[in-house]
């Protein structure tokens, strides 16, 4: 009976432990956050952000170099394109005396036929030249006035031709690509002569 006794007690004490045991782990308001795993998730999103960072940082300068080659590929066409400008500018008034002096034969029956067709041979020649790099003649007379290609130098009435379409072609112009590379001097049409000095659209 004795021997009963002690093994209850035994019990009771062994539950009574359990039983400390467990109100002094899960006291109210108590944390159970371990400080290294806080220090690790800290430190996890520090290098996130900086990665984050890092990959902003990359894409701009990626798009910043795609730019600059776009660029680069643009001055380098360009430079192909209009790189012999100056050249081709500096040729077009040998153009415009080679023109002069055709006219100029032609008008005076006097000259030579050899010479006028050997002029125009050569006139011929400079222009497949020229076309071969990209330089073409601007359309003028009987087109609608362009200020970014014509230079109007003078403006006379006209029946024929309509308001602010050209008359007349003093000098020719001309275009290397799609770049003005001469303007065309001419003059252009100001509409019908007004006989009574009014609009006849006023009363």
């Amino acid at each position: 009976m004795n021997q009963e006794q002690d093994n209850s007690e035994e019990t009771v004490n062994t539950i009574d432990g359990l039983g400390n045991g467990a109100s002094e782990t899960s006291e109210p308001g108590a944390t159970t956050a371990d400080p290294i795993l806080i220090e690790t998730q800290q430190a996890l999103a520090a290098k996130a952000e900086e990665a984050k960072a890092f990959n902003d940082k990359y894409l701009r300068l990626a798009a910043e170099f795609e730019n600059y080659k776009r660029m680069a590929q643009r001055d380098q066409r360009d430079q192909i394109k209009f790189g012999n400008e100056q050249l081709l500018k500096e040729l077009l008034p040998v153009v415009d005396n080679l023109e002069r002096a055709i006219k100029a034969a032609r008008d005076d029956k006097g000259g030579s036929s050899a010479v006028v067709q050997g002029v125009d041979l050569t006139l011929k020649q400079l222009s497949n030249s020229l076309a071969k790099f990209g330089v073409q003649a601007v359309e003028t007379i009987g087109q609608a006035f362009d200020p970014a290609t014509h230079q109007a130098v003078s403006h006379l009435p006209s029946d024929t031709v309509p308001r602010d379409h050209v008359i007349d072609e003093f000098q020719k112009g001309y275009r290397l690509h799609d770049r003005i590379l001469r303007a065309a001097m001419v003059s252009v049409s100001a509409g019908p002569a007004q006989t009574d000095g009014h609009d006849s659209t006023t009363h």
